[in-house]
């Protein structure tokens, strides 16, 4: 490696064989990474670094997430090798009694360059689970004390942060959504959208840090916040309601492991099934030829259905004591229900196609295709932390890296920046620059071919702490970032 940690030529052949891996953070924000990065010189750890970064995405990519969404996060312990994942994903409201929902808002979003229909607004609105969720890593996991971990989202949230070109052009697909009503002013002041390089505020959101910094989680669920959450809902048609949100916790769910090259991935049973279709590889998978192997796992990666845009984001953490913590949260694409005065916009789950599937029971933990996970060798220690952006693509995206690193001892700002390709029905959609036989064998196999003109947000968002150290990325304008002697 060179002294900045990066990858050298010299270093290709042992990559797969690495003993450690070097503290940092990988995020899909400049921010988001250096406020992380920020903690862990500060003494914390992975899950305070985490958290920490979680919040400033809820200010910088609200974009993508924000305090009103839900996820997960996949904790792994150094000094036990175990690994935990807490489940704080969306739940179905309606257990405050009989009241319905009104309709929903059917909107249209330009994705891959077809129209997509959404829809958002109060009936969408599932009850939120980020508050309740980076409080319970960082009371499990964390050591700074938690108006420590809130601070730097605080700050950013009463100055506003500069939005990165890759988000803005995510934000013109998303714009029927994110600047509806009251995230007009917000995303498209004036009329006209915001670009890269210019503020993203939202007027009201430091009251809620404020508030979150000085009452905790609570504060969404029993507290201040809840009634104004109850009344935003309601009034926009929505049947969210108190005992909904007071009855809200975080769950530990199961984790899964796959074997893929004499390495194990660890991770929770996820809607698209990410770490079973590792399992599903064939053995020899490491060893074919790789116009054959690109058979096999387009095979594995076959999809079906509609394809939803994504609007998810990752942060992944590595400590200097080998702790990693990977939380992957989102809005869905956001409701456009905003909490008066305090610029937090709710999720839109139960408008998600993909996701509010069969009867949703109120109470009921809403399923996502959204899976941080962790890799570790033969001997129980970490190999890689990382998650990925992307709806059904976030599949595609973590197996192809993980084959990168794992398999063609690719570093991790290489493995996440190649092209990918993802399998829908009977089409392969190829980013340019996947090799021009691999295609030819996926077409004499039967493949029909789709070939992108670009790197593409649509193939996901991957960022990850491994092998070579940290990477966000470039479809999404990622940052990695590793602290210095770590």
């Amino acid at each position: 490696m060179d002294a900045d940690g990066n990858q050298t030529d010299a270093d290709a052949p042992t990559l797969r064989h690495m003993d450690s891996v070097r503290a940092g953070v990988a995020a899909a924000h400049p921010t988001t990474a250096e406020v992380g990065l920020q903690v862990l010189r500060d003494g914390g750890s992975a899950a305070d670094a985490a958290v920490a970064a979680v919040l400033t995405c809820c200010v910088a990519e609200t974009i993508y997430t924000g305090l009103g969404g839900g996820g997960f996060a996949t904790y792994f312990d150094a000094a036990t090798g175990e690994v935990t994942c807490l489940d704080f994903f969306c739940t179905v409201p309606g257990t405050d009694g009989d009241r319905r929902s009104g309709p929903m808002i059917s909107i249209e979003v330009l994705f891959g360059g077809m129209p997509q229909p959404y829809s958002i607004g109060g009936a969408s609105v599932a009850v939120p689970g980020v508050p309740a969720g980076v409080g319970a890593v960082h009371g499990r996991w964390g050591r700074l004390p938690w108006h420590a971990v809130v601070a730097p989202a605080l700050a950013l949230a009463r100055t506003g942060v500069v939005l990165p070109a890759a988000q803005a052009r995510t934000l013109i697909s998303c714009a029927p959504g994110l600047a509806y009503g009251e995230g007009g002013p917000v995303y498209a002041p004036g009329g006209r959208l915001i670009g890269g390089g210019e503020l993203l505020f939202h007027p009201g959101l430091a009251t809620a840090m404020e508030g979150l910094a000085a009452d905790g989680p609570a504060a969404f669920y029993t507290g201040a916040f809840a009634k104004v959450m109850v009344d935003a809902v309601r009034a926009a048609d929505g049947c969210l309601g108190p005992r909904d949100l007071a009855a809200y916790r975080v769950r530990e769910t199961r984790v899964e492991h796959a074997a893929l090259a004499g390495r194990r991935v660890h991770a929770r049973r996820d809607l698209s099934r990410t770490v079973r279709t590792l399992a599903a590889l064939p053995g020899d998978i490491a060893d074919r030829p790789p116009n054959a192997r690109v058979v096999s796992v387009a095979a594995a990666l076959r999809d079906a259905g509609r394809q939803r845009i994504g609007d998810t984001t990752n942060v992944s953490v590595v400590d200097a004591d080998g702790n990693a913590c990977v939380i992957t949260t989102t809005l869905g694409l956001g409701a456009a229900v905003w909490l008066p005065g305090l610029g937090v916009n709710m999720n839109s789950m139960l408008g998600e196609g993909e996701l509010a599937v069969g009867e949703l029971t109120p109470g009921e933990r809403m399923s996502s295709n959204m899976c941080p996970l962790v890799v570790t060798d033969e001997h129980g220690r970490l190999v890689a932390a990382a998650g990925s952006a992307g709806a059904s693509r976030i599949r595609t995206a973590l197996v192809d890296t993980l084959l990168g690193l794992l398999v063609d001892g690719l570093d991790m700002p290489t493995a996440i920046a190649r092209p990918r390709f993802h399998v829908v029905d009977d089409t392969v959609h190829a980013e340019p620059g996947v090799p021009g036989d691999q295609m030819a064998a996926l077409a004499d196999a039967g493949w029909r071919i789709n070939r992108w003109p670009e790197l593409d947000h649509y193939f996901g968002g991957v960022s990850g702490v491994g092998p070579g150290g940290a990477a966000g990325d470039p479809r999404r304008g990622g940052t990695g970032l590793l602290l210095p002697g770590g």
